[in-house]
């Protein structure tokens, strides 16, 4: 039984080494455990509007008064496209990718 995961990791990790799932995070500094995330954009405007409608969002969020002037002020209007944009290019799709590999061999050692 013990063989049997033993081969399961060995052929999990090697397939890890081919193909390199965790692509999401990038190491940031060896010594302190920090990763980095990309997100695309098209230009500093675009950027500019998506940490814009993250702080306007938080403000909203956390200001009742905000958040009873964000129906009648159109300086507030939240972008919740660029924030839903964001939120996609966060997930880590091929990490899931390797969850589910992961899962599979749990399911095969049952």
């Amino acid at each position: 039984m013990e063989s049997q995961q033993t081969k399961q990791v060995t052929e999990f990790l090697e397939s890890m080494n081919r193909i390199n799932k965790f692509n999401t995070l990038k190491t940031e500094n060896k010594g302190d455990n920090s990763f980095s995330v990309t997100l695309k954009v098209s230009g500093y405007n675009e950027l500019n509007s998506m940490v814009s409608d993250l702080l306007k969002s938080s403000i909203v969020l956390m200001n009742k008064e905000a958040r009873s002037l964000a129906f009648f002020e159109s300086d507030t209007d939240i972008n919740v496209v660029t924030l839903l944009e964001i939120a996609l290019q966060l997930l880590p799709d091929q990490e899931m990718e390797l969850l589910d590999d992961l899962h599979k061999m749990g399911l095969k050692s049952d």
